[in-house]
């Protein structure tokens, strides 16, 4: 199966790097799709036309406004497009590319690392096996859950805005064992070590979320007087806030 990636940028590239095989690449600036197609072992192609014309999955990882000015450099899709574009829909990507087979997906920049959880819309009548096709490519590189496109906004704030709210978690509890004497190598070192294997603990979980914590939490200690001063801090209207802002903007 020959894939093809519109858009050598961070998604793109972390595209690539995850699936860790030869890929056809092509980007408005064609240094940056050869350094990618380099490291790879791919192609860089000279247009997009050229690159839809022969892949058999083409994977759009370009900005929502490029849509519809890519799509028309494009004579002909050989296979279909699988489009990773956030805030476009369906329909948008049906009316750029009419009579194409079209999976929209919203993944993060875990897959870089084969872990990223991406939402896809399920396919619409005739479009079933070009679905599966694009499913089999997304499994490479994590966990893919089909989801109303309704819904994906919400995919969007949440796993695909993972690794941006790590990242800050990360940086706040660093800076505080700093502040208690800690020098940065080490205090990275227990608090970016220790997430991966915690993340896992919660997804297998179930959902049991209070379990995890009871588990790791005795009565009175440093554990539970932690997570009192984080409620106490407003970490959950924290996140409830960071949610409703963007799936609410109205109210």
């Amino acid at each position: 199966m020959q894939i093809g990636i519109i858009g050598a940028g961070n998604l793109g590239l972390a595209f690539a790097r995850g699936l860790a095989a030869p890929v056809l690449v092509s980007d408005a600036d064609p240094a940056r799709a050869q350094a990618l197609a380099d490291e790879v072992g791919g192609r860089a192609c000279s247009s997009n036309a050229e690159l839809a014309a022969q892949a058999d999955v083409v994977v759009l990882c370009h900005k929502p406004p490029q849509l519809e000015p890519v799509a028309a450099e494009i004579d002909a899709v050989g296979g279909g497009v699988l489009s990773f574009v956030g805030a476009r829909t369906v329909a948008d990507l049906r009316a750029a590319y009419p009579g194409v087979p079209v999976v929209r997906a919203m993944p993060n920049t875990a897959l870089e690392v084969g872990e990223s959880v991406i939402a896809v819309v399920p396919p619409g009548p005739g479009e079933e096996a070009f679905h599966a096709q694009a499913v089999e490519v997304m499994e490479r590189v994590g966990e893919v859950v089909l989801l109303p496109e309704a819904q994906m906004m919400l995919s969007q704030i949440s796993s695909g805005a993972m690794p941006a709210y790590v990242a800050l978690v990360a940086e706040a509890l660093i800076d505080a064992l700093i502040r208690q004497g800690l020098d940065a190598g080490t205090a990275t070192r227990l608090v970016a070590g220790s997430m991966p294997g915690a993340a896992k603990i919660v997804a297998r979980s179930g959902g049991d979320t209070l379990g995890v914590r009871r588990a790791v939490t005795s009565p009175g200690g440093t554990t539970a007087k932690a997570l009192n001063a984080l409620e106490a801090g407003g970490v959950r209207a924290a996140f409830a806030e960071a949610v409703d802002v963007i799936a609410s903007p109205a109210r």
